[in-house]
C-alpha cells in the first residue's frame, strides 16, 4: 500500500470497469500467481507497458525473467489510460528543459518521444496485436481566445528547435474538420500520434513476453523485500522470489514502504474517463464533432477527448485529490458536467463507463530511466506525466538494454537519466498537489 493512494483505490483482486476491460480480446495465455520458492536473474515488478517492454527485451536476449503483478495483466494506468499515443511524458517546459539540460539533449528527448510512438506501432506490427489503432495526428484546443497567441509561439518554436510542422487552426478550421464545439476558439494540430486500445496492446505485449520467455505472474503483489548481499527476496502470498536484480515499473502504483529508493520521489495524480454509447452520425453532427484524432484542451488541468473506432465518444479529466470509494459519485459528477458543458448537443446520451486511475509525477517534472543504487541491482522507470502508452513502452526497453549494457546510455536521452530527485518535504505532497490544483484552476480560468 503505497502512502500516496488511498488504499481503496487498490482493488488487486479485480480490474477496474471500464470500457477496455469490457470491450479487450481474452489475453489467450494461461499464466498463474506464484506459487513457489524460484529464482531468476531479473525480477520485474508491474505488468504493464513498461515491465513487460522490458521484459521482451530481456528475455529475447536470453535473461531469466519473471514478472510480478498485483493484480491481472494491464491493472493499472496500462489498463485503464486513454489510449493516446503520442508525444508527452513530461510536465516541464521546454524552454526551462533547455536551460537544464542543454538543447541537444532537449531536442534528443523530443525524438525519443516521436520514435516511442513509432515503436507502439512497429509492436503492433511485429507482435500481431490488435490494438484498434485510430487515426494519425492530436489536436490541441484553445479554451480561451487568447491561447492562440500562445499557439502561434508554440508552432514556431517546434519548427525552429525540433523541425516539427504543426498546423494552426482557426475556429473555423475547426468546423470544417469536425472538430468544433463551444469552448474551442482555434488549435494546433500536430502530425504525431494515434489512439489505441490500451488493454489490447497490453495484453498483446505480455503475449509476446510470454513468447520470449519471461514468466509472468499476474496476482502476484509483492508484500516484502529483501536485500541481501547476493542479491534480492521478493515475497508474494503464495510464494518467494529469489532475483540478482529487480526492476520496478509501478509507476503511480508504486508502494514506497516496500521500494524505499522510490519513497520521497513520486506523487500519483488522478485522471478520470466516461465513455459515451455509440454516437449516431446524426448526433455526431448535431455537435460538430466528426473527427477520428485525438484531441485535448489548452487547461493546465486539461480534458482529453476522442472518438473511439466503433463509434464511442471517450472524455477523460485531470484533477482530484481523493481516490477513496467515497469521491467516485462526486468524480463522476464533475467529469459529467464538464463533458455536458463542452459537448452540449450529447447532454442526453447515455455514459455507458466511468473509471479512474493514478499517472504518475516526479518533482523534476520528467520521467527517470535507471538504476537506484550503487551496485546497480535496483533499476526503474517511472513518471510519464499522464502519457504513458508510448513512453512507457520506450522506455520500458531503454531500461533493458541499458541493464544489460552501459553503452546503451547514449541512446537514452540524459534529460531522463539525471536523477530520481526527492519532493521538498515530500510529507507535503498532498498539500503541494492541492495548491497546484489551486493555482492551475486560477491560471485556466484567464
Amino acid at each position: 500500500m503505497t502512502t500516496q493512494v488511498h488504499p481503496d483505490s487498490l482493488h488487486f483482486e479485480h480490474p477496474v470497469e471500464s470500457w477496455w476491460e469490457a470491450s479487450a480480446d481474452p489475453l489467450g495465455i494461461d499464466l498463474e500467481p506464484l506459487q513457489a520458492d524460484v529464482s531468476c536473474d531479473v525480477a520485474i515488478i508491474g505488468g504493464g507497458f513498461t515491465g513487460l517492454s522490458a521484459a521482451i527485451e530481456l528475455a529475447g536476449a536470453g535473461l531469466d525473467v519473471r514478472l510480478l503483478e498485483a493484480g491481472p495483466i494491464g491493472w493499472g494506468a496500462s489498463g485503464r489510460n486513454g489510449g493516446f499515443a503520442c508525444i508527452g511524458s513530461h510536465r516541464l517546459p521546454y524552454s526551462t528543459m533547455i536551460k537544464t539540460y542543454g538543447l541537444s539533449s532537449t531536442q534528443h528527448f523530443y525524438q525519443a518521444m516521436k520514435d516511442s510512438v513509432a515503436l507502439v506501432a512497429e509492436n503492433c506490427r511485429a507482435f500481431n496485436i490488435d490494438a484498434k489503432i485510430g487515426a494519425s495526428g492530436e489536436a490541441e484546443l484553445a479554451h480561451l481566445p487568447n491561447r492562440m497567441d500562445d499557439f502561434r509561439a508554440d508552432q514556431e518554436f517546434h519548427r525552429t528547435t525540433f523541425g516539427d510542422h504543426k498546423t494552426l487552426l482557426s475556429k473555423s478550421d475547426l468546423k470544417e474538420q469536425g472538430l468544433d464545439g463551444p469552448e474551442f476558439h482555434g488549435g494546433l494540430l500536430g502530425k504525431t500520434g494515434f489512439g489505441i486500445h490500451p488493454l489490447n496492446y497490453a495484453c498483446g505485449l505480455a503475449r509476446a513476453a510470454h513468447k520470449a520467455g519471461a514468466r509472468l505472474h499476474p496476482r502476484s503483489a509483492v508484500s516484502r523485500w529483501e536485500e541481501t548481499s547476493g542479491g534480492h527476496k521478493l515475497y508474494t502470498a503464495q510464494g518467494k522470489l529469489q532475483a540478482k536484480r529487480v526492476l520496478v515499473a509501478t509507476n503511480g502504483y508504486t508502494p514506497e514502504e516496500m521500494s524505499k529508493r522510490h519513497a520521497g520521489r513520486i506523487l500519483p495524480v488522478m485522471s478520470s474517463i466516461i465513455t459515451t454509447r455509440v454516437l449516431t452520425d446524426a448526433e455526431r453532427q448535431a455537435q460538430g464533432w466528426t473527427s477520428p484524432i485525438m484531441a485535448y484542451d489548452s487547461r493546465n488541468l486539461l480534458h482529453y477527448f476522442r472518438l473511439l473506432p466503433d463509434g464511442r465518444f471517450l472524455f477523460g479529466s485531470r484533477g482530484g485529490t481523493d481516490s477513496s470509494n467515497a469521491s467516485l459519485l462526486e468524480t463522476r459528477n464533475i467529469i459529467t458536467a464538464d463533458f455536458h458543458r463542452m459537448f452540449p448537443a450529447w447532454r442526453n446520451v447515455d455514459i455507458t463507463h466511468f473509471w479512474r486511475g493514478h499517472v504518475c509525477l516526479t518533482a523534476d517534472r520528467v520521467p527517470y530511466v535507471g538504476a537506484l543504487d550503487e551496485r546497480k541491482t535496483v533499476w526503474t522507470s517511472i513518471a510519464y506525466h499522464g502519457n504513458g502508452v508510448a513512453m512507457g513502452s520506450w522506455c520500458g526497453r531503454a531500461v533493458a538494454r541499458l541493464m544489460q549494457n552501459e553503452a546503451a546510455r547514449k541512446d537514452i536521452p540524459s534529460v531522463i537519466t539525471r536523477r530520481l530527485a526527492k519532493f521538498p518535504l515530500p510529507m507535503f505532497r498532498p498539500l503541494y498537489l492541492k495548491g497546484a490544483y489551486l493555482w492551475y484552476g486560477w491560471k485556466d480560468a484567464r
